[in-house]
């Protein structure tokens, strides 16, 4: 059995191997080829983080030289062991999200066949790879050109050490944004209720909205005899991506990819991400690992797209985000309407429901045929549900795609109830 420092110099080693080899991979690109490497670097990268995490747990000491004790030899000896199995660990997470990412993003961008049948992008092996077809798909998300610059090796810090200083300077900017915490809201209040049911004291905790009268709900509820306290304030959280090793690896890959326009470039892939999904597709989608399902506040990455406008507005980004979401929740159990209209057309259709743009200009902006946005927004004014999600001076932006002659208007009034 291996000692946990031979444990640890073969991660390094493995790491220092794949990060060497990939980079080889990218010259010559192949979708195919690149799902099997990478499907099977997670593959043996997840069996040592489980073997290294069984060994040094989830967290090491920092290591401390501040006393005269810890100045001894042997004490720094120790120190040093536990801080590079710490690092290794941290090294091999970061590589696994980097490779994950990767997956996520090509599996986002191509459909992968064997024969007539398609199959996830884990079913790509070495014994069937010859037989796949990768096929692109019309509608993407993420980016493919980022996919070089993805810390493969974990080495997130010395990757960045090779690059220029416009590189590093961008990478410094667009982690800035990325661990930003938005404007936090309080969404509600817990508080703990004291109250007299049939001559005994109980006790129970429950929430309420931050806005809510609380004196006159409990009352409803549990008569004149209570008493309550605030226990906590259930807020919101304020980061847009609860993963750092998301973070580093986004901001390493657009900042090499474009260092002066790498931010802009990862705001629009992050706008894109939610008007091109929905809420149920971002649960599984492992693009952006971290990210927050639905957003409820304003991130000033969302507006970098969109700083460039005449009539740019602090928050237009993160507003479209917003009320996007919104949308979703107000279109559950409805979509039987419009079965027909795929989720990135839907998203579409929202955007040029809520904004300014004509469709040409939101096609543009999410990277979307024209043609079957301008049919997607046809069946949506048909369905009415227009009517149900936008104000008045909104849906008159409709009215170009109303049927034009009495007789479809009078079939429309009549379908729509």
């Amino acid at each position: 059995m291996t000692t946990t420092e031979e444990l640890v110099a073969r991660v390094n080693k493995i790491l220092d191997d794949i990060g060497i080899d990939l980079s080889e991979l990218f010259e010559d690109f192949d979708p195919v080829r690149l799902a099997r490497t990478l499907s099977r670097n997670v593959s043996l990268l997840s069996d040592l983080q489980e073997e290294l995490e069984r060994r040094v747990g989830e967290t090491a000491p920092p290591v401390r030289f501040t006393d005269k004790r810890s100045k001894d030899p042997h004490l720094q000896w120790i120190y040093r062991k536990k801080h590079n199995r710490a690092l290794a660990l941290e090294r091999l997470r970061s590589a696994i999200t980097a490779h994950k990412m990767a997956l996520s993003i090509l599996s986002a961008n191509y459909t992968f066949r064997l024969g007539r049948r398609e199959i996830p992008i884990e079913v790509v092996t070495k014994e069937n790879a010859e037989k796949i077809k990768a096929v692109e798909k019309p509608v993407k998300l993420g980016r493919l050109e980022i996919l070089p610059y993805l810390a493969y090796s974990g080495d997130v810090l010395r990757l960045l050490a090779r690059e220029s200083v416009d590189v590093r300077e961008t990478f410094k900017f667009i982690k800035g944004k990325l661990r930003e915490k938005g404007t936090v809201k309080t969404r509600s209040i817990r508080i703990e209720v004291e109250y007299f049911e049939n001559n005994r004291l109980k006790k129970t905790r429950l929430d309420l909205p931050a806005d809510a009268d609380i004196e006159t709900e409990l009352k409803r509820r549990y008569g004149r005899r209570f008493r309550w306290r605030v226990l906590t304030f259930v807020k919101t959280k304020g980061i847009l991506i609860n993963n750092h090793y998301t973070v580093d690896n986004l901001a390493l890959a657009y900042a090499s990819l474009d260092p002066k326009g790498g931010a802009e470039k990862l705001g629009l892939d992050l706008f894109r991400y939610y008007f091109l999904t929905s809420s149920t597709e971002r649960e599984t989608l492992g693009i952006f690992p971290g990210i927050k399902l639905c957003i409820d506040c304003h991130y000033s990455i969302l507006d970098l797209p969109f700083r460039r406008e005449k009539d740019f507005k602090t928050g237009q980004g993160s507003i479209y985000v917003m009320r996007k979401c919104e949308m979703e929740s107000q279109l559950a159990g409805k979509r039987k309407d419009i079965t027909t209209i795929p989720n990135y057309l839907l998203g579409g259709v929202l955007l040029y429901g809520m904004s300014d743009y004509d469709e040409g200009k939101v096609a543009e902006l999410l990277g979307i045929d024209e043609a079957e946005l301008r049919e997607a927004i046809k069946k949506f004014v048909i369905s009415g549900l227009h009517k149900v999600l936008f104000s008045e001076s909104e849906v008159q932006k409709f009215g170009k795609f109303m049927p034009k002659s009495e007789t479809a208007k009078r079939f429309l009034d009549l379908l729509q109830g």
